[in-house]
Protein backbone atom coordinates (compact mmCIF):
# COMPACT_ATOMS: atom_id res chain seq x y z
CA UNK A 1 0.00 0.00 0.00
CA UNK A 2 1.44 3.37 -1.02
CA UNK A 3 1.91 5.78 1.67
CA UNK A 4 -0.14 8.90 1.38
CA UNK A 5 1.96 11.91 3.62
CA UNK A 6 -0.76 14.40 2.58
CA UNK A 7 -3.30 13.44 5.15
CA UNK A 8 -1.57 15.42 7.53
CA UNK A 9 -2.15 18.31 5.77
CA UNK A 10 -5.74 17.38 6.20
CA UNK A 11 -8.20 19.51 7.57
CA UNK A 12 -9.94 17.38 10.41
CA UNK A 13 -13.15 18.35 9.90
CA UNK A 14 -13.58 19.03 6.06
CA UNK A 15 -10.77 16.35 4.95
CA UNK A 16 -9.64 18.52 2.73
CA UNK A 17 -5.85 19.46 2.27
CA UNK A 18 -4.89 23.17 3.34
CA UNK A 19 -1.99 24.70 1.91
CA UNK A 20 0.88 24.59 4.47
CA UNK A 21 -0.59 22.48 6.61
CA UNK A 22 -2.33 24.85 9.23
CA UNK A 23 -5.74 25.32 9.60
CA UNK A 24 -7.23 28.57 11.03
CA UNK A 25 -9.44 29.15 13.59
CA UNK A 26 -11.09 26.63 14.97
CA UNK A 27 -10.01 24.40 11.66
CA UNK A 28 -7.01 22.45 12.38
CA UNK A 29 -4.85 19.67 10.11
CA UNK A 30 -3.85 16.75 11.50
CA UNK A 31 -0.07 17.83 11.82
CA UNK A 32 -1.48 20.51 13.87
CA UNK A 33 -3.75 17.63 15.82
CA UNK A 34 -0.48 15.66 16.04
CA UNK A 35 1.97 18.58 17.69
CA UNK A 36 -1.09 19.48 20.42
CA UNK A 37 -0.87 15.35 20.93
CA UNK A 38 2.93 15.43 21.48
CA UNK A 39 3.01 18.38 23.23
CA UNK A 40 0.64 16.43 25.66
CA UNK A 41 3.08 13.68 26.41
CA UNK A 42 6.05 16.10 27.08
CA UNK A 43 3.73 17.88 30.00
CA UNK A 44 3.30 14.43 31.32
CA UNK A 45 6.07 12.86 31.12
CA UNK A 46 8.31 15.99 32.01
CA UNK A 47 6.34 16.67 35.42
CA UNK A 48 5.86 13.10 35.96
CA UNK A 49 9.44 12.95 36.09
CA UNK A 50 9.43 15.77 38.71
CA UNK A 51 7.12 13.88 40.64
CA UNK A 52 9.74 11.09 40.36
CA UNK A 53 12.70 12.57 41.23
CA UNK A 54 11.47 14.26 44.01
CA UNK A 55 9.56 11.36 45.91
CA UNK A 56 12.33 9.00 44.56
CA UNK A 57 15.20 11.08 46.18
CA UNK A 58 13.37 11.32 49.46
CA UNK A 59 12.25 7.55 49.64
CA UNK A 60 16.01 6.12 48.76
CA UNK A 61 17.53 8.65 51.25
CA UNK A 62 15.17 7.24 54.01
CA UNK A 63 16.38 3.79 52.95
CA UNK A 64 19.95 4.50 54.27
CA UNK A 65 19.19 6.06 57.55
CA UNK A 66 21.07 3.97 59.98
CA UNK A 67 19.47 5.12 63.10
CA UNK A 68 15.72 5.05 62.05
CA UNK A 69 15.04 1.42 61.17
CA UNK A 70 11.30 2.00 60.68
CA UNK A 71 11.94 4.90 58.39
CA UNK A 72 13.64 2.17 56.35
CA UNK A 73 11.00 -0.70 56.32
CA UNK A 74 8.53 2.70 55.39
CA UNK A 75 10.77 3.08 52.69
CA UNK A 76 11.29 -0.34 51.28
CA UNK A 77 7.65 -0.76 51.66
CA UNK A 78 6.89 2.24 49.03
CA UNK A 79 8.91 0.44 46.83
CA UNK A 80 8.14 -2.81 46.63
CA UNK A 81 4.03 -1.15 46.68
CA UNK A 82 4.99 0.99 43.39
CA UNK A 83 7.58 -1.29 41.72
CA UNK A 84 5.07 -4.61 42.15
CA UNK A 85 1.79 -3.33 40.52
CA UNK A 86 1.30 -3.14 36.68
CA UNK A 87 1.23 0.63 35.84
CA UNK A 88 -1.82 0.43 33.86
CA UNK A 89 -3.86 -0.47 37.12
CA UNK A 90 -2.09 2.41 38.98
CA UNK A 91 -3.69 4.41 36.48
CA UNK A 92 -7.34 2.95 36.83
CA UNK A 93 -6.86 3.03 40.56
CA UNK A 94 -5.55 7.05 41.08
CA UNK A 95 -8.69 7.91 37.99
CA UNK A 96 -11.70 5.56 39.95
CA UNK A 97 -10.48 4.41 43.35
CA UNK A 98 -8.41 6.93 44.83
CA UNK A 99 -11.18 9.87 44.01
CA UNK A 100 -13.57 7.39 45.54
CA UNK A 101 -12.13 7.13 48.98
CA UNK A 102 -10.68 10.52 48.96
CA UNK A 103 -13.76 13.11 47.33
CA UNK A 104 -11.80 16.45 46.83
CA UNK A 105 -9.85 14.52 44.47
CA UNK A 106 -13.05 14.05 42.22
CA UNK A 107 -12.42 17.71 41.52
CA UNK A 108 -8.78 17.05 39.76
CA UNK A 109 -8.17 16.55 36.34
CA UNK A 110 -7.21 13.71 34.66
CA UNK A 111 -3.94 15.09 33.81
CA UNK A 112 -2.83 15.20 37.30
CA UNK A 113 -3.96 11.91 38.78
CA UNK A 114 -1.86 10.79 35.84
CA UNK A 115 0.80 12.43 36.81
CA UNK A 116 0.68 11.29 40.20
CA UNK A 117 0.24 7.84 38.88
CA UNK A 118 3.37 7.96 36.48
CA UNK A 119 5.52 9.43 38.74
CA UNK A 120 4.97 7.67 41.89
CA UNK A 121 5.11 4.41 40.22
CA UNK A 122 8.87 5.74 38.53
CA UNK A 123 9.58 7.15 42.08
CA UNK A 124 10.23 3.42 43.66
CA UNK A 125 12.29 2.64 41.00
CA UNK A 126 14.43 6.16 41.43
CA UNK A 127 14.48 5.52 44.78
CA UNK A 128 16.21 1.89 44.56
CA UNK A 129 18.84 3.99 42.17
CA UNK A 130 19.54 6.77 44.93
CA UNK A 131 19.71 3.65 47.81
CA UNK A 132 22.12 2.24 45.43
CA UNK A 133 24.32 5.45 44.87
CA UNK A 134 24.22 6.86 48.82
CA UNK A 135 25.82 3.09 49.78
CA UNK A 136 28.28 3.06 46.56
CA UNK A 137 29.78 5.58 48.60
CA UNK A 138 33.20 5.02 50.43
CA UNK A 139 32.31 5.25 54.09
CA UNK A 140 34.90 7.62 55.03
CA UNK A 141 32.64 10.37 53.69
CA UNK A 142 30.06 9.72 56.13
CA UNK A 143 32.28 9.85 58.94
CA UNK A 144 34.01 12.87 56.85
CA UNK A 145 30.82 14.70 57.24
CA UNK A 146 30.06 13.57 60.87
CA UNK A 147 33.42 14.60 61.90
CA UNK A 148 33.04 18.38 60.32
CA UNK A 149 29.87 18.60 62.98
CA UNK A 150 27.81 18.32 60.02
CA UNK A 151 24.23 16.61 61.23
CA UNK A 152 22.23 14.52 59.22
CA UNK A 153 20.28 16.30 56.79
CA UNK A 154 23.40 18.20 56.44
CA UNK A 155 25.67 15.36 55.38
CA UNK A 156 23.55 14.26 52.97
CA UNK A 157 22.52 17.33 51.72
CA UNK A 158 26.57 18.72 50.79
CA UNK A 159 28.14 15.14 51.14
CA UNK A 160 26.17 11.89 50.07
CA UNK A 161 23.36 13.30 47.48
CA UNK A 162 25.78 15.60 45.60
CA UNK A 163 28.64 12.54 44.92
CA UNK A 164 25.51 9.96 44.75
CA UNK A 165 23.67 11.85 41.98
CA UNK A 166 26.63 11.52 39.81
CA UNK A 167 27.09 8.00 39.98
CA UNK A 168 23.41 7.36 39.15
CA UNK A 169 23.20 9.60 36.18
CA UNK A 170 22.99 6.55 33.91
CA UNK A 171 20.20 4.80 35.47
CA UNK A 172 18.64 8.45 36.00
CA UNK A 173 18.56 8.81 32.33
CA UNK A 174 17.24 4.84 31.45
CA UNK A 175 14.31 6.23 33.81
CA UNK A 176 13.75 9.57 32.26
CA UNK A 177 13.57 7.68 28.59
CA UNK A 178 10.77 5.64 29.94
CA UNK A 179 8.99 7.70 31.52
CA UNK A 180 8.47 9.16 27.96
CA UNK A 181 7.66 5.91 26.54
CA UNK A 182 5.17 4.83 29.66
CA UNK A 183 3.33 8.01 29.26
CA UNK A 184 1.90 6.18 26.61
CA UNK A 185 -0.74 4.51 29.00
CA UNK A 186 -2.65 7.73 29.72
CA UNK A 187 -4.36 7.51 26.59
CA UNK A 188 -6.33 4.88 29.16
CA UNK A 189 -8.32 7.67 30.70
CA UNK A 190 -8.14 9.86 27.83
CA UNK A 191 -5.40 11.90 27.97
CA UNK A 192 -5.15 13.58 24.77
CA UNK A 193 -1.34 12.78 23.70
CA UNK A 194 0.02 10.50 21.19
CA UNK A 195 -1.11 7.01 21.75
CA UNK A 196 -4.90 8.31 21.71
CA UNK A 197 -3.73 10.50 18.92
CA UNK A 198 -2.63 7.82 16.79
CA UNK A 199 -5.49 5.56 17.89
CA UNK A 200 -8.19 8.13 16.57
CA UNK A 201 -6.82 9.51 13.69
CA UNK A 202 -5.68 5.86 12.39
CA UNK A 203 -9.45 4.94 12.76
CA UNK A 204 -10.84 7.92 10.85
CA UNK A 205 -8.29 8.29 8.57
CA UNK A 206 -7.83 4.89 7.80
CA UNK A 207 -4.27 5.57 7.13
CA UNK A 208 -2.90 3.39 10.68
CA UNK A 209 0.71 2.87 9.04
CA UNK A 210 1.30 6.68 8.55
CA UNK A 211 -0.05 8.20 12.09
CA UNK A 212 1.87 5.18 13.73
CA UNK A 213 4.98 6.03 11.93
CA UNK A 214 4.73 9.34 12.86
CA UNK A 215 4.16 8.97 16.46
CA UNK A 216 7.10 6.76 17.08
CA UNK A 217 9.31 9.40 15.27
CA UNK A 218 8.26 11.72 17.94
CA UNK A 219 8.61 9.23 20.77
CA UNK A 220 11.97 8.20 19.57
CA UNK A 221 13.14 11.81 19.05
CA UNK A 222 11.87 12.83 22.67
CA UNK A 223 13.86 10.09 24.19
CA UNK A 224 16.62 10.77 22.15
CA UNK A 225 16.11 14.64 23.48
CA UNK A 226 16.40 13.29 27.13
CA UNK A 227 19.25 11.01 26.70
CA UNK A 228 21.09 14.05 24.90
CA UNK A 229 20.30 15.95 27.74
CA UNK A 230 20.99 13.84 30.62
CA UNK A 231 24.87 13.20 28.75
CA UNK A 232 25.38 16.38 28.71
CA UNK A 233 24.63 16.65 32.59
CA UNK A 234 26.86 13.73 33.00
CA UNK A 235 29.69 15.37 31.47
CA UNK A 236 29.58 18.23 33.12
CA UNK A 237 29.10 16.90 36.68
CA UNK A 238 32.03 14.23 36.17
CA UNK A 239 34.23 14.10 39.37
CA UNK A 240 37.93 13.35 37.87
CA UNK A 241 39.85 10.23 39.19
CA UNK A 242 36.24 9.33 41.42
CA UNK A 243 35.13 5.42 41.57
CA UNK A 244 32.78 4.73 43.90
CA UNK A 245 33.50 1.79 46.37
CA UNK A 246 33.35 -1.75 45.29
CA UNK A 247 33.94 -0.98 41.64
CA UNK A 248 37.37 -2.31 41.78
CA UNK A 249 39.51 0.92 42.46
CA UNK A 250 39.99 2.98 45.30
CA UNK A 251 38.06 6.03 45.32
CA UNK A 252 38.56 6.61 49.26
Amino acid sequence: MAMDWTLFCKDTLSGEVVPGCLGQGRDITYLQWLFTAWGWTVSVSLTALAVALVAGSIVGVIRTLPSSPWLVRLGNGWVELFRNIPLLVQIFLWYFVVPALVPPMKHFPPFILVVLALGLFTSARIAEQVRAGIQALPRGQRYAGMALGFTTPQYYRYVLLPMAYRIIIPPLTSESMNIFKNSAVAFAVSIPELTQYALQVGEETARPIEVYLAVTVLYAISALAVNRVFAWIEKRARVPGFVASGTGAGGH
